[in-house]
């Protein structure tokens, strides 16, 4: 038997399914660093050490030895299938007959960075960097495609002393086809320990990458709150809705709609440079939803969109009035179709998207 193991990126991220089949094995095969991690489980085992691009002499000596009926473990850090061993033993699976093997799946880098800074990831790619087996064209493809689909992307790889052209080509792309000002998450492991950064787009390129660095960029939803990245899937929330939202709600039922400008409030002009007063009270209220400006009152269980100016946009308005007057007929409209408005209010973020949404990068909390 071959066992495909990923253990992870610290020990303390390994699997219980991992120890025991490592325990289990008579030979584990692996490059060196990644021992290091699993010295209390080597005890009484043959252990075979290659150095990195030792990849497919790794795979073939762990053959051999299954063939003399040796229970073997082939280690890879991370997940075996996501840049890791499992790729190397399945490409010359079909050199071989009766093999048994198995893969163990193990925390990968896109996770266990998500993990540290934060809720970054939704929707998204994971794209390594390294062109010493993949044509930097290929690469640069799949960045372009992928910021231009708003993924999330998790790059792997990033940089290293000799290797500098695909990062620094990562970035003039995606400054190119995403809002400079997108948080971007930075997790560099040095020997136990994790640094992580966060910051904005448009100073990737100056921050200091290694090969041992995985950056996380966000979509066009993604914000920082509490030094956290978060990117939202748009659950519903409820909170109290402000007093006057029924009285307003009752005369828009009515037909006594106030478009745009509404130079007779006494609060205008409230919204800096955006002041289309149609939905003076936001139709979607609360969305928690803090990538166009608004957060919560802590501890009041209420939703404050001072600093979102997204609904008085007018874009925004002209998407959203038609929408509202044919789906929202009530107040109790605003609570039973609330998933559906939250979907309808994602897909206009995203057909507005190349507004300036102002944003909370507030990234010095």
């Amino acid at each position: 038997m071959i066992s495909l193991i990923g253990i992870g990126s610290k020990r303390e991220h390994i699997t219980l399914k991992a120890v025991d089949k490592i325990k289990e094995a008579d030979v584990i095969i692996s490059y060196h660093p990644y021992l290091e991690n699993i010295q209390d489980l080597l005890e009484g085992k043959e252990v075979l050490s290659r150095g990195m691009g030792d990849e497919m002499e790794r795979v073939e000596l762990a053959i051999e030895m299954e063939k003399e009926g040796k229970k073997v473990a082939i280690i890879s850090s991370g997940d075996p299938g996501i840049y890791g061993m499992a790729n190397v033993y399945f490409q010359i699976i079909d050199k071989y007959s009766d093999l048994e093997f198995e893969v163990v799946p193990g925390v990968t880098a896109a996770t266990y960075s998500a993990s540290a800074l934060g809720a970054p990831l939704h929707d998204l790619a994971i794209i390594s960097l390294s062109n010493l087996l993949t044509p930097l064209e290929e690469i640069q493809r799949k960045i372009k495609h992928a910021a231009i689909a708003d993924l999330v992307i998790a790059f792997y790889n990033p940089k290293s002393k000799t290797r500098t052209v695909p990062f620094e080509t990562a970035c003039d792309i995606l400054v190119e086809n995403r809002n400079p000002e997108t948080p971007v998450g930075i997790v560099k492991t040095e020997g136990t320990d994790t640094i992580t950064q966060i910051c904005k787009l448009k100073d990737l390129k100056d921050q200091d990458i290694h090969m041992s660095t995985t950056i996380i960029v966000g979509n066009s939803m993604t914000y920082v709150k509490k030094g956290k990245m978060i990117t939202p899937r748009g659950y519903k929330m409820n909170a109290k809705l402000p007093e006057q939202t029924e009285a307003f709600y009752e005369r828009f039922f009515n037909g006594d709609i106030q478009i745009g400008k509404n130079l007779d409030c006494e609060y205008f002009p409230c919204h800096e440079d955006q002041e289309n007063c149609t939905f003076c009270y936001c139709p979607f209220y609360p969305c928690a939803d803090g990538s166009t400006g608004g957060k919560w009152i802590e501890d009041k269980n209420i939703w404050n969109c001072k600093d979102c100016n997204w609904i008085h946009k007018d874009d925004v308005v002209d998407l959203t009035l038609d929408y509202i007057k044919e789906n929202v007929k009530s107040m109790d409209d605003f609570d039973k179709k609330k998933k559906q408005l939250l979907k309808f209010r994602r897909a206009t973020i995203y057909k507005t998207r190349n507004l300036d949404f102002q944003r909370n990068y507030d990234l010095e909390e």
